[in-house]
């Protein structure tokens, strides 16, 4: 059950102790309760804060949407692949398998040599009228074709990360496969561009943090941010679904004969148009999943602990969401100083992955603990399954 703060428009629906959540994050969240267009704020356990808008948060407005609320990598999201293998079937040495993962996606500021024919991904069509609609974009992205084009199917860099993961409990031992990306390159470009428009338009003149600037509805801005914001998250989607398609081969030309399920797929930074109390709104979850009643959803830990997949039950007091994962509950450059790249193999022991310096700031220590944060929101999500990664990929 949710704690309400008071002391906004209106009151803080927050499923987490309100005393634990450090004062820059209630700042933010007090900031965003009291903007005039806010119909509610739902704030998930993995709350902590973030550029814009804080990490956690499900701020439904009225005809309203905070380009910086959403973040820069719109339509950040994760996707997850239940296989027929189990352990036993697993090789010996993972670090040929993780080394093969890495050869078929790239990571970091990487992308393909060539464009990934969309034959390859399951599922997707509508390849030929989405890069037609590129033309409709932001004329400062344009020059961004080839390179968009080019990073379909690939990582990023961050806590971005593809897993070999195994199931615990019920089904033990079952082998599963997830990743974490968004919209790359070309969706930190529109949203960088949009966010500097909002702030400059009239009505956010007055705001008491001018990365909660608003586009209204009825705009032409508002119908341009719109239109780039849901190509992004399009383009998020068939990222992670041309990745989930690479990384099957992988795993496929490692273990013939495996056989996969349908993907589970959730974005967790993003804008959906959703109607609650009446009233049609524009819902922003910024690190937060979508918990519709049967909705499917993926909350993963750090990467040395683990993952839950789970399944929404329909709870409007959150607008119907969930946690999109851990939190961080300390910065990276603080993980980075308290921390070192001992420590990082220590804490991911058992985990064929990197442990260099490198990804210090995403050590273990550095996330809230994922058990806990279930265990706060079971009335939002009911658990379906609990994962443990052997193989984690990072950029």
């Amino acid at each position: 059950m949710y704690s309400a703060v008071e002391g906004a428009r209106v009151p803080i629906r927050m499923w987490t102790d309100p005393q634990s959540v450090d004062e820059a994050a209630m700042r933010q969240l007090h900031n965003v309760a009291n903007l005039p267009w806010v119909h509610g704020l739902a704030v998930m356990p993995d709350v902590h804060y973030g550029k814009g808008a804080t990490v956690g948060s499900v701020i439904a407005m009225r005809d309203a949407v905070s380009p910086a609320a959403v973040g820069v990598d719109i339509g950040c999201g994760m996707s997850a692949v239940r296989t027929s293998l189990y352990a036993k079937d697993l090789p010996d040495d993972l670090g040929a398998l993780r080394r093969r993962i890495e050869a078929a996606v790239p990571v970091g500021f990487g992308m393909h040599r060539t464009p990934v024919n969309p034959a390859r991904v399951h599922g997707v069509g509508g390849w030929d009228a989405f890069w037609k609609s590129f033309d409709e974009l932001h004329p400062g992205v344009q020059s961004m074709r080839d390179r968009a084009r080019a990073q379909i199917g690939s990582l990023g860099g961050g806590n971005h990360f593809i897993e070999v993961c195994l199931e615990q409990g019920g089904d033990s031992g079952r082998v599963w496969l997830m990743l974490h990306s968004g919209s790359r390159g070309i969706g930190n470009e529109l949203a960088k561009r949009h966010m500097s428009i909002a702030r400059d338009l009239p009505h956010n003149a007055d705001l008491p943090d001018p990365d909660l600037a608003v586009f209204v509805a009825g705009t032409p801005e508002m119908a341009a941010y719109r239109r780039d914001l849901f190509w992004a998250q399009d383009y998020a989607a068939r990222n992670r679904a041309t990745m989930v398609s690479l990384v099957k081969q992988a795993l496929a030309d490692t273990v013939p004969g495996v056989r996969f399920d349908d993907a589970i797929s959730c974005h967790h930074n993003y804008v959906a148009e959703e109607h609650y109390d009446g009233v049609d709104l524009l819902v922003t979850r910024k690190g937060a999943i979508r918990a519709g009643s049967g909705d499917l959803g993926i909350i993963p830990g750090s990467m040395g602990t683990g993952s839950y997949i789970v399944r929404g039950l329909g709870n409007e007091s959150s607008f119907e969401s969930a946690s999109h994962g851990a939190g961080r509950r300390m910065s990276r450059n603080k993980a980075k100083k308290m921390f070192t790249a001992a420590d990082l193999a220590e804490q991911t022991s058992g985990v064929e992955c990197r442990k260099d310096s490198g990804v210090v700031d995403e050590i273990p220590a550095a996330y809230k603990d994922i058990e806990s944060v279930i265990a706060a929101q079971t009335d939002l999500v009911s658990v379906v399954a609990h994962l443990k990664q052997v193989v984690c990929v990072k950029g």
